[in-house]
Formats: C-alpha cells, structure tokens, sequence
C-alpha cells in the first residue's frame, strides 16, 4: 500500500487515490470488526500496549525536539505524561471494562450515590489498589443527566454492545488528529473503534504528523487486521476526506472554525447554509474544540505554603505544553481586595519565570499579540531568551480576550466583588457561565475549611450551576483528560449551529452514556504537608506540574507500570514522586 508520506504536495491525484484505497479496506472490513468478539478485541488492545512500549521512548524523544525541548530533561517529561502514559493506560481501562463485557458486570462495581440535584453520580476513581497509591487522595466522579439512576444504569453502558454480535453493522468514520497533545489522537481512535464499534481512517494534523510512524508501530495490531488506517495530508486533503461518500461520521480534536468549515462551508457559502439551516456536510460529527477556561479562586484562611503551592498548580493550568492546551487556564476569577490576592498573583508570576518552555504551535505570537491589544493593563513575566513572556492582562469591558481562546501563554485576571464565600462562588459561577466561551473544563480552587463553612451539600448545588464538561476542584481539570475512565467533552447540548466546545465525548473507559459532567477532586495540599494537617493523601507534588523536577523520571517509570503493572516497580516511581 502506498504511504502517503512518499507522495509530493503536487502529486494530489496520487494522495487522494491513496486515500479511496484505504477506505475501501476499511468499508471491507468494517462488520467484520463490528462483529468481532470481545476477546479479540482485548487481544488487539494488548497488541497496542506492546507497540507503544516498543516506540515509547522515541516518541517522547521527538515529541520533545520537535517542540522545542531537549529530551532527557524534567520538562520534556510532559511528552511522556501526555503521550505514551495516557495511551497506555488508556488500553488499560478499556480492556479491563471489555473483561467485564459480560452482563455489563463492571457496573456492578462502580459505587453510585444520590446528588442533591437528584442526578446519579458514578464514582470512577479510585477504581482500583494502583489507583489509591499513585493517585492517592484524587477522586472522580461522572454526574449523570437526569434520568439515570441507579437501577437502570447499566441501560446507559456500552450500548454498542447490546445488540448480539452476529446483528451488528460497522461504520466507517475519520478522525481528525488533534496537532498539540500526543495522546489525544490514538485516545480519540480507540472511541471509535471500541466504544462505537466503527473502523478509523485517521488523518494526521500536518502540526504532528512527525508521528506517524510511531503511531502506526503503536497501534499496529489494528492496521494489520484492517480496521485503522492512518494518512497524512493538508486542509485539502482533509475537506476530501470529510466528504467522501464511504465516510459515515466523523470526529475532530480542534478549532471551532474548522468544525464550521467543514459543516456549513467558509465564507458567503457557509454564512447562506448556516442562515437556512442547511449543513454542506449531514454526516454525523462529534467533536472537541477548547474552552476559554476559567480557574476560580475562593477566599478563604490559606497560608503561605497554601499560595506557594496553588501558584504552582495555576502556572501549571496555563504553561503545561506551553498554553497549547484546549483547557488551559485563560480566566483567572479573583475576589476583589481579598488580602492573599496580590500575594496569589505575584507568586504565580514568579513560578511562570522559571518556565522557558517556548511557545512552539503555529501562530501563537500572533495570537499573543492580538490578546495583549485587548488585555487592557497588562503586565508581561519574562521567561528568558527562547520562550515568550507570559500576558498578564486585565479581563475588562472588552470581551474579547472572553470570547476567544488564545492558546498561548497568555492569561487574563477577572475580580469580583467578594461578600461571603458562597455568594461569591455563585456569582464567579454566573460570569463563567455567561460571558466566558465554551464549556470544557474548568477548576475551582477552595480552602477545605472554606467548603465545611458554606457546607457540603449547599456546595454540590452551587457546583450543579456550573455548566463545564470537567469540572476540577483543588485541581487541573486536565486531570479528567489523564484519566481515561472520565468522559472528555464539553457540557451537553451544544448544537452543530452553535458547536462550542464540541458534541459529544472521548476516552470513557467505562463506556458511560447520557453524562453530564465529570468532577474531580484533588488534595489541597501535597504530601507531606497535606498530612500533617490531617488530610489523608500520599500524592506529593503532582508529577505534570510545571515545577515538578523528576517528571520525565515519573513520566518513563509510569508508562512501563501501566505496560506490566507490578509492586516492584512502585518503589522506584514514590522515590522519584518524593524528589520531584
């Protein structure tokens, strides 16, 4: 079969020809994987455990040069977290599930509680004894839509497997790589083939398609069985793709305006199809497509050591992958006057000073310097000779800087008017909800004594007011993407006229449908300090914090844990944890 990677840009017949061979392999196969039994399928994913391990190292490595990093070093371990790790334990979740096929047994083993709002609420994490050591004291739980409860939940899991195997009827569907985070596009490629019984042709973003060849070692065993295909190419060959008659859905990891383009088409074409309600495209499209995400501060009794190491996890929501993130942190909502406020905000600079990771996707400075035209007052944190300085604007009557996501390092500060805790968390809420675009992800960083004050169940009804697909507490929301038993999407109910942040969810190891939102709570403080005050949690200094030492150390040791999982290993990742 020809490689796409061989053909010149000027070779177009060639390239598409390329393309039509490999859908009509995939339409070939595809009832033959929708029939596939659950047991080969755990094998084709054990397969792709194996293929990761074998290129982990390399693809790491490159990720990291190609992003501006000299691998090796404390920060190019992001590429390992946000890379290899994730996909490996992303096999790992699924065909644990898969294992359980049977009766949907693994539902029996997900605890379910009553919120206030009536909703069911599904714990997801911890889910298992490695889930309790390594990510010791963070839990995750899946709030279900109204409807769900306990008793008819497992009507809500895995519905693709509800119809006896023999019935079943593939798909073909595309899948458009995602060109900043490396585990976002094998994650997206396993939710098609696994959760939605479809056959994958991948396109690679040209921002990555360096990984293509690591990508197809990874996930070779689905190559060779014929039921992934993976292609490069430019936007032509994209609009080729998304439109190609053997392509029955599709799904996208990117920008709002490529969703559009590819819906309603670009210009008077697509202002006329979207103003009579008429899509160019009809397929079926699901999608993730970023957030202007919000990180809101309650005041409350934090001490010194508190701020130092929230400054550290807000630097961490904004410079992780050097703001090339879909979730992060671009709003950070302030109590007005609060005495800790200036003290939060300087020690935020002072970490992001030590980050020099440069501003590496494509027209990030452009994006910085139409921000810092509507940034209002604007400071900028020098962060040496190769990386841009961080924007630190005001978010003012200019909306802007609200409405559209800059995926840089660039950040806006919004304050409010505090009066009690709960009031202002209601109305740091409302602005979110109301002025701020998308609905992605978003954290909420609160004082334990703070919430017994407002009280724990008037916090679940404010936190039930927060329209965000991952909502993070004490945390990154980014932590609802590495861990793939969470649902990953927008917030439901956005539309193909007015997409948002997307339709539709990815990784879901557990297969959940009708989710709302998933919240993930983090400890307040790290290990040691956290237990000494009387909070139970060994997790120290998380490992994908910008400022953690050790994590391309944690990053390696984790992967090969999740390859062969093993009590001998957890000495060496804890050391490594404790250092960082």
């Amino acid at each position: 079969m020809l490689d796409a990677a061989q053909l010149t840009l000027d070779d177009q017949d060639a390239l598409f020809d390329h393309y039509d061979r490999a859908l009509a392999e995939l339409d070939a196969n595809k009832d033959r994987w929708a029939q596939l039994p659950v047991p080969d399928r755990i094998r084709l994913l054990s397969g792709m455990k194996d293929g990761i391990m074998k290129v982990a190292k390399g693809w790491a490595d490159e990720a990291a040069r190609r992003k501006g990093l000299k691998p090796g070093t404390a920060i190019a371990g992001e590429e390992w977290i946000a890379g290899p790790y994730a996909c490996m334990a992303g096999c790992n979740a699924l065909m644990a599930t898969l294992s359980q096929m049977q009766g949907k047994a693994f539902v029996d083993h997900l605890p379910t509680r009553e919120l206030v709002t009536g909703q069911l609420a599904v714990k997801v994490l911890p889910h298992s004894i490695w889930d309790r050591l390594l990510l010791s004291g963070v839990s995750a739980e899946v709030w279900m839509q109204q409807g769900v409860t306990a008793g008819n939940l497992k009507e809500h899991a895995a519905i693709a497997y509800d119809r006896p195997e023999k019935q079943r009827r593939g798909k073909v569907a595309l899948v458009l790589g995602a060109g900043n985070v490396n585990a976002i596009t094998p994650l997206d490629v396993l939710q098609k083939l696994i959760l939605e019984n479809q056959v994958v042709i991948l396109k690679m973003n040209p921002v990555n398609d360096y990984l293509t060849d690591y990508y197809k070692i990874a996930m070779k065993p689905f190559v060779d069985e014929g039921y992934l295909r993976i292609v490069k190419g430019d936007a032509k060959g994209g609009a080729y793709l998304c439109d190609h008659p053997i392509i029955e859905e599709l799904h996208i990891t990117g920008a709002e305006s490529t969703h559009d383009a590819i819906v309603w088409g670009v210009g008077e074409e697509g202002a006329k199809n979207r103003k009579a309600g008429t899509p160019r495209n009809t397929k079926r499209f699901t999608s993730e497509l970023g957030s202007v995400s919000p990180t809101i501060v309650v005041p409350g009794p934090w001490s010194a050591a508190d701020i130092r190491f929230q400054a550290e996890n807000i630097a961490t929501m904004k410079l992780h992958n050097s703001g090339h993130n879909c979730i992060a942190c671009q709003a950070l909502v302030m109590p007005r006057g609060w005495d800790k406020g200036g003290q939060l905000i300087q020690e935020v600079k002072r970490v992001a000073a030590g980050s020099t990771r440069p501003a590496w996707y494509p027209g990030a400075q452009q994006r910085l310097d139409t921000f810092a035209e509507h940034a209002g007052k604007a400071d900028k944190v020098d962060r040496g000779p190769l990386a841009p300085a961080l924007i630190v604007g005001e978010l003012g009557a200019d909306h802007f800087n609200a409405s559209c996501e800059v995926f840089a390092p660039a950040l806006s500060v919004k304050e409010l008017e505090p009066t009690d805790p709960a009031s202002y968390l209601e109305a740091a809420i409302d602005y979110a909800n109301d002025e701020l675009w998308g609905t992605l992800g978003c954290q909420i960083l609160i004082h334990p004594k703070t919430i017994r004050q407002i009280g724990r169940k008037r916090f679940e009804e404010i936190i039930a007011k927060l329209r965000y697909g991952t909502i993070g507490i004490n945390g990154w929301c980014g932590l609802g993407f590495l861990i793939t038993a969470c649902p990953w999407g927008a917030f439901p109910g956005h539309t193909l006229e007015n997409v948002g942040s997307g339709i539709g969810t990815v990784h879901n190891s557990f297969m959940l449908e009708k989710t709302e939102r998933t919240v993930i709570r983090a400890p307040w403080r790290p290990f040691p300090r956290g237990l000494l005050s009387g909070q139970f949690s060994l997790l120290p200094r998380p490992p994908f914090f910008i400022t953690n030492k050790r994590q391309h150390k944690i990053g390696a040791a984790l992967t090969k844990f999740q390859y062969k999982p093993n009590w001998l290993k957890l000495p060496g990742i804890f050391y490594h944890a404790l250092l960082g």
